[in-house]
């Protein structure tokens, strides 16, 4: 049978070419142009908040639609490269991701996304990342369909912003009405899986299909991804391109189920584990995936398709401007397991990180950025190599010895072939870079020489922040909180931080810090007294940043659940009264925040935290004018 299909998909591919061939009056599939076999596509990242007003610190490049496309982006250029034929991933029409940016588009590229407008033929036109959904995104949303007419429209989108997420896709559809909608994120991931016990698809009361289901929200999507989507989602649009019509006007959702049966049937094996759902009418088709396990390492650059635009105040210049900062991780998940967080390697599904020669993996990685034109690095992983110490002290060996060898020609092979002009070279001795740690990592979990030989390490290696999540300064809700490892009565949680952050001033290395509020056990009390304790740190000058935030609950954690909410989040209603004070917190919505929370709490959040932190509360917007001054913005 396997054969059989094998046969039919060839005899499909054969004679697609044949068409594509004849069609454009070529003599062979080479001379197929470009032109004629590629159609435009359009991405997005959806944003989670509605106001300007609000407290958002920007996060910089939408990494989580970066990384999601890094495979499918990756086939694609291949295939523009090697032109019409069997052996290139897409063998006959294919998306157009626009070609990679040059090395001085690179170089000049503005923080943001919006001003990217001007640079049309780049892989970075082909995304839409608005941070703010308003009046003014949902214009430019429209525009950008009329601009692309897209024949498929990709969102990632994270729980918080699956709202506007389905207006997106409600905009596409009026626009574009043929248009494929596909989504994928995290929000995916916690809302669709499949049970291979059961055989069935498991739906989250909040999640995309459930909630069409329910008639809660418009048919407006046409496909889901989620788990490990990086070759789910490339092999869904190489289904998509077998299935769409040679004169690339529209691809039918039975048609690209049919391909997706005969690629599984002809025996085309897919890494990771993720599900692909297709909505085709009031049917729902699965494709579970369970293929060998991925090495994040070995999966194509991120920024291979897109240019560097964040820019972190946190790593200045010697100019006082922000660095160009780029995203990066070594891991997937987070090794702790706070029933909070939806980052834990329990709401994830399996912890992954870079596996055999990682740290040489990741400095090449770092290499590669360097040549894009980065001046720094963030690590987004939630710990910093998943908090292995023997792993961060290789890694600092090596970026401390690239950093200082005597010359570019004195770097290993693999960094060599990306640090090629005396630019990169000046950026990669100069570069600095961030990263996430927990206080029981730098107190508990190690002797105290350890951890301050690692802290030296990290900044003898050009480390120059530190994140760490505070959550709260109360004993009686950190003890419900599970990366507060050892519970030591002698040693209780705001010891350790407090030890933790003296360890890191003692290296010279400044820290920014979140703090949570709404953990189970919060109180008005709780509240006065972790404002009150970050703002004694904040006085003795062991943290740069405080970010207070508000719980949110998320669909697929234990507190949604211990809080009896995990059938009553609003995360689909278009016309939620998001109003002050939740405007002035991240993904905070009235009806999905804490219930320890009430509204009179999350205004006094508010305002403390604004008289007793001060000028150092969360902030990460660039600074513009000093941007304008120095003719970077």
């Amino acid at each position: 049978m396997a054969a059989d299909s094998a046969r039919e998909l060839a005899q499909l591919r054969d004679s697609r070419i044949a068409g594509l061939v004849a069609r454009e009056g070529c003599t062979k599939p080479a001379e197929v142009p470009w032109s004629a076999r590629s159609f435009p596509v359009l991405s997005a990242l959806a944003p989670v908040m509605t106001s300007p007003e609000g407290e958002i610190t920007y996060p910089g490049d939408p990494m989580c639609l970066y990384a999601a496309l890094s495979v499918p982006v990756d086939s694609a250029l291949r295939s523009a490269r090697l032109g019409v034929g069997k052996d290139t991933p897409f063998s006959d029409l294919c998306p157009d991701w626009g070609k990679p940016p040059t090395k001085s588009r690179r170089l000049t590229a503005e923080h943001g996304l919006p001003s990217q407008r001007a640079t049309g033929g780049t892989s970075d036109a082909t995304v839409f990342d608005p941070r703010v959904w308003d009046e003014e995104a949902r214009a430019e949303l429209r525009a950008e369909v009329r601009r692309h007419r897209p024949k498929v429209f990709l969102v990632s989108t994270v729980s918080p912003g699956h709202r506007y997420a389905l207006e997106m896709a409600r905009i596409v559809k009026r626009e574009m009405p043929d248009c494929l909608v596909v989504f994928g994120g995290r929000h995916m991931d916690e809302t669709m899986t499949y049970s291979p016990a059961k055989r069935s698809v498991l739906l989250e009361y909040s999640s995309t299909l459930q909630a069409i289901d329910d008639r809660r929200a418009e048919a407006v999507v046409d496909f889901c991804v989620s788990g490990e989507g990086h070759f789910a989602l490339d092999l869904l649009m190489k289904a998509i391109a077998l299935a769409m019509d040679l004169d690339r006007t529209r691809a039918e959702v039975t048609e690209v189920v049919r391909v997706l049966k005969l690629l599984g049937a002809a025996g085309i094996r897919t890494p990771g584990n993720s599900l692909v759902c297709a909505l085709d009418a009031t049917t729902v088709h699965a494709f579970p995936i369970a293929g060998e396990k991925i090495d994040l390492g070995e999966l194509p650059s991120p920024y291979q398709g897109f240019a560097i635009r964040s820019r972190f105040p946190v790593f200045p210049l010697p100019d006082g401007t922000p660095a160009r900062t780029a995203h990066m991780t070594v891991s997937n998940a987070c090794p702790y397991h706070c029933d909070f967080c939806s980052e834990s390697a329990l709401v994830v599904g399996r912890l992954k990180r870079f596996r055999g020669s990682a740290a040489e993996t990741a400095l090449e990685r770092i290499c590669e950025y360097v040549s894009y034109g980065a001046q720094a690095v963030f690590f987004d992983d939630s710990i910093f190599w998943t908090g292995s110490f023997p792993l961060m002290r290789e890694f600092c060996e090596l970026l401390r010895s690239a950093r200082t060898v005597a010359g570019p020609e004195k770097l290993p092979e693999r960094c060599r072939r990306w640090i090629t002009e005396e630019g990169d070279w000046e950026r990669l001795r100069n570069l600095q870079f961030g990263c996430q740690v927990t206080a029981d990592l730098l107190t508990t979990l190690h002797k105290e020489q350890e951890v301050r030989d690692v802290l030296t390490a990290l900044r003898d290696a050009g480390c120059t922040y530190l994140y760490m999540g505070i959550e709260s300064m109360s004993t009686d809700v950190m003890q419900h909180v599970h990366k507060n490892i050892r519970r030591i009565t002698e040693f209780p949680w705001k010891a350790k931080v407090r030890t933790a952050l003296e360890r890191i001033r003692d290296a010279g290395i400044p820290v920014g810090s979140s703090v949570l509020f709404g953990l189970e056990g919060e109180t008005r009390e709780t509240i006065e007294e972790t404002v009150y304790e970050v703002g004694q740190l904040v006085d003795d000058g062991l943290i740069v940043l405080a970010s207070p935030n508000i719980l949110t609950y998320h669909p697929a954690t234990k507190i949604t659940r211990a809080h009896d909410m995990h059938d009553k989040l609003d995360y689909h209603s278009p016309d939620i009264d998001n109003r002050p004070p939740y405007i002035f917190f991240e993904e905070a919505f009235p009806g999905v925040v804490s219930r320890r929370l009430t509204e009179d709490d999350i205004w006094f959040i508010h305002e403390e935290t604004a008289k007793r932190w001060g000028a150092i509360r969360n902030s990460a917007e660039p600074d513009v004018r000093r941007m304008e001054q120095a003719g970077t913005a």
